[in-house]
């Protein structure tokens, strides 16, 4: 009976891409692919290779790897190239002989263009570059996804605070990561999570920071978090002793520079709002410091959040900021983490420009709708072979169903330009003297850029801040 090994990289593949090699024709050498978003509403924030290509493919495969793979694979009901990856062992001492080149991570650029391209550089394992398609493919899709849908929101808040709010102070914690609980796996949380710390800063989504030390070398915190009540701990005192346990939180959080976070929909929100927050505790909240975070939490978000400022605009008062818009005193803002995603911000965010309050008064926190809602669909990605080297001859290849032009895949050696802030997928025989944008980050076995979290984050920075 063969083990269980999820590290073995000849393991992460489709059960088909064992029987490919035998597939090519004679005298194949060489064959490229690329990977791109094909389409969907967002831009593309390119992330996530650095983190697979330290943790799977900077370590040699075995003779176990290949024995296990032999044993699987011929049970499973599939040939089995032992030849090859044993040569590979032989030859390559297990690295291997491939070359990956991508856009920098952090760039922001349209659907349609290729991002990655990967071709083998030794022309016997012409058969690896295919192989790799499932591991590798998953391994962009899914942060890049993540980290497009956080971009989508950045964009959507900082424009809304540019309009209310007298500066962008604050935005890096306008967006919280509340993924992970509802996320697949640890691995996803933390995929996931680094990929929503591209653009924010505040995260509860512990296994993020893992990442970003494990693979983006992050040496200070990459993100932080707050004091925050669950229903649990403020129901565990009791409906008739709701007001005591609202108290706890101020007496034990509260402070000068301090923010701390209390879930008030646990009974009547407009009670906890009015009389609560507003009259029995309002002195408290004042005079202890810090800012309370209320999290109303249930119910139609837009409605909800609506009526939870005034309510806290009425009891707390407002300043009128230089954009005109109502500010709540520095004690209290609040944050919606529940019902936010991609459709519901943009709704929430008109809504409170509406009602005359700036944006600044609110957070949001984002879960399912930033980890979990999302699958290779959603921006139609795809791995694909554009080219191979059959005899000394390249030959510009592709797919193109009858059924489903929208599934036509590019040709050739491709590159990534970029003129006048206009991105544009050519033939590589196309470039001349321009640059490509497609840069080598791995060959046979060695990671060539190895780059660090904060210049990740200011790549994008600098996308978002242009007009």
């Amino acid at each position: 009976m063969y083990t269980s090994n999820f590290s073995n990289l000849l393991l992460n593949v489709d059960s088909y891409k064992a029987s490919h090699w035998l597939q090519y024709p004679p005298n194949t050498e060489y064959i490229s692919y690329y990977i791109e978003a094909r389409g969907g509403d967002l831009d593309v924030l390119f992330f996530g290779l650095q983190a697979f290509i330290k943790e799977y493919l900077l370590t040699p495969i075995t003779n176990n790897d290949i024995d296990e793979a032999e044993t699987v694979f011929t049970a499973h009901g599939l040939p089995f190239n032992r030849q090859g990856w044993q040569r590979l062992l032989d030859k390559h001492q297990g690295l291997l002989p491939i070359k990956i080149e991508a856009v920098p991570e952090g760039t922001v650029l349209p659907v349609g263009n290729v991002v990655c391209q990967i071709v083998n550089t030794d022309p016997e394992f012409f058969w690896l570059v295919g192989y790799l398609e499932t591991a590798l493919l998953r391994a962009i899709w899914y942060p890049s996804t993540v980290a497009s849908v956080s971009y989508y929101c950045k964009q959507k808040i900082k424009a809304a605070l540019e309009k209310t709010a007298d500066s962008l102070d604050g935005m890096g914690f306008k967006l919280h990561d509340f993924g992970a609980r509802g996320a697949s796996s640890l691995e996803t949380v933390a995929l996931g999570g680094l990929a929503h710390l591209v653009n924010f800063m505040g995260t509860d989504s512990v296994s993020a920071l893992i990442a970003a030390k494990r693979w983006y070398n992050a040496t200070t915190m990459p993100a932080f978090s707050i004091p925050a009540a669950e229903h649990s701990t403020m129901t565990s005192w009791g409906k008739e002793r709701e007001v005591d346990a609202y108290r706890n939180m101020v007496e034990q959080f509260a402070g000068t520079n301090k923010t701390y976070a209390v879930v008030s929909d646990s009974y009547d929100l407009w009670n906890a709002l009015e009389n609560i927050w507003g009259v029995e505790l309002k002195e408290l909240v004042e005079l202890k410091g810090g800012t309370l975070v209320v999290r109303p939490d249930s119910g139609d978000p837009v409605k909800v959040v609506c009526r939870t400022l005034e309510i806290l605009a009425e009891k707390f008062g407002t300043t009128v900021n230089n954009k005109g818009y109502k500010v709540l005193p520095d004690c209290v803002r609040v944050i919606q983490g529940d019902g936010i995603n991609l459709n519901s911000l943009g709704k929430i965010l008109d809504a409170i420009i509406a009602l005359g309050f700036s944006v600044e008064n609110v957070a949001f926190g984002m879960g399912g709708g930033l980890l979990q809602q999302v699958n290779r669909d959603t921006m139609g990605w795809a791995m694909k072979a554009s080219a191979v080297k059959i005899d000394g001859e390249w030959r510009a290849i592709c797919k193109d169903p009858i059924t489903s032009q929208a599934k036509r895949s590019k040709k050739g050696l491709l590159a990534l330009i970029k003129q006048d802030g206009h991105w544009e997928t050519i033939n590589q025989s196309q470039l001349s003297d321009k640059i490509n944008q497609l840069r080598p980050v791995f060959v046979d076995g060695k990671l060539l850029v190895d780059e660090d979290l904060d210049t990740i984050r200011k790549r994008t920075e600098s996308y978002l801040l242009k007009p």
